[in-house]
This record gives C-alpha cells, structure tokens and sequence, in this order.
C-alpha cells in the first residue's frame, strides 16, 4: 500500500523452526519466531559443588557424585542420603521492538534506531536433586532425581520496523509469547572400585520432558498510516497466527566416569553424559486478520516428533589436597557439544558453537571445630552458547546475533558431624542467579 508517496509493507514472517533451536542458557525470544526459552542446568547438583563454582568431577566424595561422577560413589563407606533444594531467579532478555534495519521514521512507535530489549523475569524454589547411595564392597549403587530446567517466560513484541526511511517501510506483526518447561530426570548409578586409586561408574537415567510455548502475532489496530506506526491492543480480529510449540516426550540415556588418585594427594576425574533426544510438535493455525485461503483457526502447518538432539557433555577434573587436607583447590573442564540441536532440527542457516565451560573452586575446612566448618568460593566461564544467524539476511542477523561470554561467581559454607552434613551456596551472574541448600545423611 501506498501513504504520502511512502510505500508501506506490511510483513507476516512465520520462521517457527528457528524457536526450535533457542533451546539453552542465555536465549531470547525473537520476533516472528516461536519462543522456546529453554534453560539447562549442566553444573553438578549440591549445594557443595555450587560453592566450589561447579569444579567437583576429580572430588565426587559425596552422595551427589551419583550424577556428577558415578565413579566416585566408592568413596562413600556408609549409606547416605543427600537431598537439595535451590532458588532460580532467571532475567530472560528479547526483543521488545526498534528497528531491525534502516532509520527511524519518528512517527508513532518508530523513533528508536537499534533494537530494544525487553526481559521477562522469573523466580522458583524447588527440589532441585536427591539420591540414596549404598555401598557394598568395592562396589557401590546410587538411585537420583535431578531437575534439569523448571522456567516460565513471558514476552511482547510490539513495533519492529525494517526498510529504508524513503521508501518500502516494513512492520513485523506484533506478538505476546509465553512457555513453560520443566525436565526431570532419573537415574541409577553404580561404581567400582578396581584398585586402591582407582575407580569406574556408569549411570543410566530416564527423561521425562515437558514444554509448551505459544506465540500469537497481530497485526497493529488500524490499515492506515497512523495505524501502521501505532501501538498495538492485540484486538481478537486483529490476529493474524497462532504458533504453537510442544515436546512431550522422554529418553533414556546412559554416563560413565572414572576417578583416579596417582598420589595422596592429587586426583583425577572425568564424565561423559550422553544428550537426550526427544520429538518436538508444532502448530501453525490461521488467524482471522490474513487470508491464508482457508477458515481462520484452521491448522495450515502441523509437524510432529520432529528429532531434536540436546549436547553430549564430556568433563574432566583435576583437584590437590594440602595443609593436612584443610585446602582443597579444583579445576574442570566441561566440553558441552551445543552444536548438536541446530543439526539435529535440520537448521542450516543458524548455529550455536560448541562450549568449553572452566570450572574453578577452593574449600578450606576448620578440622578442628564442632561441628566441622567448611568455607567455599569459586568462579566458573559459561561461554557464549546462543544461535546465531549464518545468512546475510538483516532480519535475521538482528533477531540471532552472538552472544557474550558470561562468568559466575560462587561462595559457599558447609557444616559437618559424623552423620549430618548441611551446604548453602550462592551462584551469581547476570542472568541467572541460584541459592542452594543440601543435606546429607548418612546412616
């Protein structure tokens, strides 16, 4: 259509299976893009670990290494019980409006150059881990519960404009997003000790995934030019698509580790855990404000168990004890194969790199208080992990630009008796900050 001698255009772009793959920590929600703000949780449960800023693969020595290192469950001489509780407070950052490309006109909700973020929020305490070990011998059996992601986000899109500022003006429709997910896995470890120094694990858990996302794109209120650049109400006769993404599904998936003590005083460790894979649905149904030939509620496109595969991660630690073991200092290595999900969806014109994540902790423990006290501090490098646009295309390069580099920081206290052992951590970033609290009981 033709306004004071502007050509204007308006623009519908349904790109549904790029949402597919905004799947982990950090994520935005993109305009015209079903919104899948999935976060995952790689780092070892416990409260213990959180405080050494997630370095715990080359320790293991407590209930927890039944995800985090199978193989050091052998350490343990009595059964235990251990059960963690933490508190998410996730800030979820995506596009709110601005302009994608060109300069603002300065009429109505255009007068922004550059993208403008928005940030949906969201806090949730739960039961975040818990397992019962059970040693025998040198063997030793571990049954867990490990939540993986529990998020809700929620998001508006309003005012997205493209184009030049002489001519052919661009609108994306306007949209309000939300979604849910929660996974949960279930596990049962065993190790074996081979030697005085050394020792393998194996695990095998079960996934039960569960994600809803909808999105729904209107048009702005009024076909004229005022219209064009106002606000929008999200008028029910004003929307154009419904997209509405789901995964209802599970997997089973196996890990494996080794634990190794060349000295007293050093130990060595390492984890593989296997990605689970699960089919994802999604529907896209005509609204009443675009003529797509056929009745408005109608489901055009409708896709199911589309496969989507998530990373396979590899650890490796290293961890010395000094000072007749009061210091404890951990490095790890997390290799997170994040490439995985784009391949597996089948995106060929977007990617997310693979992570090597760098886990640091200390531990310096007062040996001799009652009950015994245990300090903590770590940091931990959670590299950029976000898809990213691999075409020329300005529309999407604006929605999928790279990401940044994020570091935590952690600090942690820990109380012990001969039975009871209580851990609080604190894990800090930009985006995601954790409190945990865990116990320990061993009988």
């Amino acid at each position: 259509m033709f306004r004071n001698g502007i050509e204007i255009c308006p623009r519908i772009v349904s790109a549904v299976f790029i949402g597919l793959a905004v799947l982990l920590l950090p994520v935005r929600a993109f305009a015209q893009q079903a919104v899948v703000p999935l976060q995952l949780s790689f780092s070892d449960p416990g409260a213990r670990s959180a405080g050494l800023g997630g370095a715990f693969v080359a320790l293991a020595d407590d209930a927890t290494a039944a995800f985090a290192n199978p193989a050091g469950l052998v350490q343990l001489a009595k059964p235990e019980i251990s059960i963690e509780v933490r508190n998410w407070s996730h800030s979820i950052p995506y596009t709110a409006s601005g302009r994608v490309e060109g300069d603002p006109s300065g009429q109505g909700l255009d007068v922004t150059a550059g993208l403008v973020k928005g940030e949906s929020t969201y806090d949730t305490t739960g039961l975040s881990f818990m397992s019962l070990v059970w040693p025998t011998g040198d063997w030793s059996f571990a049954l867990f519960r490990h939540e993986y992601a529990d998020l809700e986000f929620s998001g508006e899109t309003q005012g997205l404009f493209g184009g030049g500022s002489d001519c052919c003006q661009e609108r994306w429709s306007d949209q309000r997003m939300y979604s849910k997910q929660d996974i949960v896995s279930y596990g049962l470890s065993t190790a074996y000790r081979i030697s005085d120094s050394f020792s393998i694990g194996l695990g095998v858990a079960y996934f039960d995934v569960s994600m809803d996302s909808l999105t729904v794109e209107h048009l702005w209120d009024v076909d004229s030019e005022t219209g064009f650049y106002g606000p929008t109400t999200f008028l029910p006769e004003r929307l154009a698509l419904t997209e509405y993404l789901f995964i209802d599904d599970s997997d089973w998936t196996f890990s494996g580790g080794f634990l190794w003590s060349p000295t007293s005083r050093w130990r060595i460790g390492g984890v593989y855990r296997q990605g689970f894979e699960v089919g994802i649905g999604n529907d896209i149904i005509a609204g009443v404000a675009v003529d797509y030939g056929v009745p408005p509620g109608t489901v055009i496109i409708q896709n199911r168990d589309i496969p989507a595969e998530f990373p396979d991660i590899f650890g490796l630690g290293v961890s010395y004890r000094a000072l007749e073991e009061r210091l404890t200092l951990s490095l790890q290595w997390d290799r997170i194969e994040y490439s995985s999900i784009p391949q597996s969806i089948g995106l060929d014109d977007q990617r997310i790199d693979d992570a090597d994540e760098l886990h640091f902790g200390t531990e310096y423990v007062f040996l001799d208080s009652s009950p015994v006290v245990a300090l903590r501090l770590g940091a931990w490098l959670d590299p950029d992990h976000q898809m990213y646009a691999t075409v020329v295309d300005p529309y999407m390069r604006a929605m999928l630009p790279k990401g940044d580099d994020e570091w935590h920081y952690t600090a942690g206290l820990g109380l012990a008796t001969q039975r009871f052992q209580v851990d609080l951590a604190a894990d800090l970033s930009d985006r995601v900050n954790t409190v945990s609290l865990s116990a320990i009981y061993n009988f």
